[in-house]
């Protein structure tokens, strides 16, 4: 489709060389890689209705499958050096829209589920990245820091947490497995929310502190 409407932009004037720099900017952005990402975002809309409509098996399947997605933009930009900085925001993004909403819509009583999320649960893992994204926001606003890697901890919350939907969807196949699985699933997901909020607090105190202790050096100024 990019390619037609550029063929159809140069019969009407825009020069071959500007045309050539266009597709070529699309295929940096549009790699295998973010293809995929963007594929993955929108499993999401699909995946929710599937849920609320009553086919959970189905929704199971589009859930593996995002996964795999998951891990395939990974190994693909690596393996094919297709790491962009837009991929760099996609990927965290799709995976946060994917468990987001997939916590909201299996904690909803009415969806018709085996097992659902707990309520204090879902409301703590969604405050928690809400507190996490304005302090990185303001902590941007205020110093221009921009590298915010994710931690070990905040990596561990992220598979607990995919490993809680993961049980919730088994439950849809083999209920009591998931039901002698999911209190202790539920409960190291708490764990490591609470943990992963507590070190990423912890971290922006450090750059908040980092960045004052310069801007109080007198060396500093001096040399300014």
């Amino acid at each position: 489709m990019v390619y037609k409407f550029l063929h159809m932009a140069g019969e009407d004037g825009l020069n071959a060389d500007s045309a050539r720099i266009v597709t070529r900017s699309w295929r940096v952005i549009l790699t295998y890689a973010n293809q995929l990402t963007i594929l993955r975002m929108l499993f999401i809309p699909c995946f929710v209705i599937l849920l609320i409509y009553g086919y959970p098996k189905a929704a199971t399947i589009l859930f593996l499958l995002a996964a795999v997605t998951d891990g395939l933009d990974g190994l693909i930009a690596r393996k094919l050096q297709q790491k962009t900085v837009l991929g760099s925001f996609l990927d965290p993004m799709a995976d946060k829209l994917l468990l987001t909403a997939a916590f909201i819509v299996l904690t909803i009583p009415s969806v018709p589920l085996i097992l659902h999320i707990p309520t204090w649960l879902t409301i703590l893992t969604i405050s928690r990245d809400v507190i996490i994204a304005v302090s990185v926001l303001i902590i941007h606003l205020q110093t221009q820091h921009s590298n915010f890697p994710p931690s070990l901890l905040g990596k561990g919350t992220t598979a607990v947490q995919l490993l809680t939907v993961g049980v919730c969807m088994l439950a849809n196949f083999e209920a009591s497995l998931a039901l002698a699985l999911f209190p202790a699933v539920q409960y190291s997901t708490l764990a490591f929310t609470i943990a992963s909020g507590l070190h990423y607090a912890y971290r922006s105190v450090r750059i908040i502190a980092s960045y004052q202790v310069q801007g109080n050096d007198p060396k500093r100024d001096k040399n300014s």
